[in-house]
């Protein structure tokens, strides 16, 4: 087995390019910091009208503030949201109240915002802000691999140009905003993992007393988890990455993330409970039947359940296989096609979704590290968790759309970005070249989605 995690810093063979020798140079602090500083101005400048048609969290923030737990539903500018449950009263008719179907974290995460802007609270804003900053905490994250600075810096830009998080950051509406609040802390919980698994490798862990039971610092891991679980529970799956990253037993790791994660997930089932009458929220059960009836072209079966393995075929072609719409249908038919025309183009996304081999390519970096490296926990616990992840996500009926790629990746993404660095980093000659033109065509594809984010109106 390679190690893979950093006893200080990476022990690689000198740097011979200008570029290798300033990233050795300059501390890591400095360079995370300028990545993410030109992140927020790209995620910013790609959505200069950010019109704030979703606001489902701003709304229940508010309604917090009014003491309520539900929304005003319809109220003055809320309308008939989408993907919102009516209260009705003994009488079968509307209460004036609404239920949110989402976990209530990035409602509270806006809390701050709420309180101090209201309704004008700018939620998309503070989503492109976040997901800038979120690339900042996986640039932390890499830094406790045994890879080279260059290897860093690229599967960071890989993650905020390169990944669906571009497009995540110029949209930033509701479904958007729960990945952004979700990934800061598994990566942070990912990083604590990597930290102790590179101290028990070099045997830097002495453990006593009531150390042997429980790891404090994974305990924080576990509560990470269990919060990001309440804004994206799809993740809670990933606390399958502790089976083998963490160092210490296997027992110890799962007692300290478990007894994490009980304390944020005992308290989404206790607001849950006090919100709706039920230990699982009964809105997206209510809203699933809704979007059966209203969209039979998306293939919903009114049968099947919300999460149904029935379901795992057609999004596993979507997440993998769905192309663009190539030479559509052109209004009128004699029109002259354009790049970026929306009644006749050349190639136009598709909304429903789009291969991860299309959309980021780069994630093809993972083959090698499993070629190479398997044996590896932080391999095995990346592919393990990140693979749990996606089969829950990939049972789902919806699979995220109107998007550009595939935003459910953004689950499992922390998972599996550093068996990708891994991927990377054993790379050389033209075999790196190429991992780095993989890098280059994703955040060329990324921005080709931008651009018609714009020209549609997504």
């Amino acid at each position: 087995m390679q190690p893979s995690i950093a006893p200080g810093r990476p022990a690689t063979a000198p740097p011979t390019r200008a570029t290798a020798r300033i990233l050795t140079t300059v501390p890591s602090v400095v360079v995370g910091g300028a990545v993410v500083v030109l992140l927020l101005v790209v995620y910013l400048l790609s959505n200069l009208d950010r019109e704030n048609l979703y606001r489902h969290f701003v709304w229940q923030g508010m309604a917090w503030l009014d003491g309520h737990l539900a929304i005003p539903y319809p109220a003055p500018g809320n309308d008939y949201y989408n993907d919102v449950m009516p209260i009705l009263g003994p009488d079968g008719s509307e209460t004036g109240r609404g239920l949110l179907p989402f976990p209530p974290l990035p409602a509270l995460a806006l809390l701050p915002f709420v309180a101090a802007w209201g309704l004008a609270t700018d939620a998309q804003l503070l989503t492109a802000i976040g997901a800038a900053l979120a690339v900042g905490v996986a640039f932390r994250m890499l830094g406790e691999l045994e890879i080279r600075p260059s290897t860093r810096l690229a599967i960071t830009l890989f993650l905020g140009f390169g990944s669906v998080l571009w497009y995540t950051a110029a949209v930033g509406t509701t479904w958007w905003t729960a990945h952004v609040v979700a990934l800061p802390l598994v990566f942070g919980a990912v990083a604590i993992a990597l930290a102790r698994e590179r101290r028990a490798h070099l045997d830097l862990d002495p453990v006593a007393g009531w150390r042997r039971l429980v790891d404090p610092q994974l305990v924080v891991a576990g509560l990470l988890i269990g919060l990001a679980a309440a804004a994206r529970m799809p993740v809670l799956l990933g606390g399958a990455y502790f089976l083998f990253v963490g160092g210490g037993s296997v027992r110890r790791r799962v007692a300290s993330v478990a007894l994490g994660a009980a304390i944020p997930l005992l308290a989404l089932v206790g607001y849950t409970y006090a919100a709706s009458g039920h230990l699982f929220n009964p809105a997206y059960e209510y809203l699933y039947r809704q979007e059966v009836d209203a969209y039979p072209e998306l293939g919903y079966v009114g049968d099947w359940s919300i999460e149904d393995p029935r379901y795992v075929p057609r999004n596993l072609a979507i997440m993998l296989l769905q192309p663009p719409n190539v030479l559509p249908a052109c209004t009128p038919a004699s029109a002259p096609r354009g790049l970026f025309d929306p009644d006749c183009p050349w190639v136009i996304p598709d909304a429903v979704g789009m291969s991860l081999l299309l959309t980021s390519p780069a994630w093809l970096l993972v083959i090698p590290a499993v070629r190479r490296r398997w044996g590896d926990p932080i391999v095995v616990g990346g592919v393990v968790a990140g693979g749990l992840v996606a089969l829950l996500d990939l049972m789902h009926f919806s699979q995220g759309w109107v998007q550009f790629g595939y935003r459910f990746s953004l689950d499992w993404a922390p998972f599996l970005l550093p068996v990708a660095a891994l991927g990377l980093d054993g790379l050389s000659g033209r075999w790196r070249r190429v991992g780095y033109v993989l890098i280059g065509v994703s955040a060329l594809v990324q921005l080709w989605g931008i651009v018609w984010r714009g020209a549609l109106g997504w």
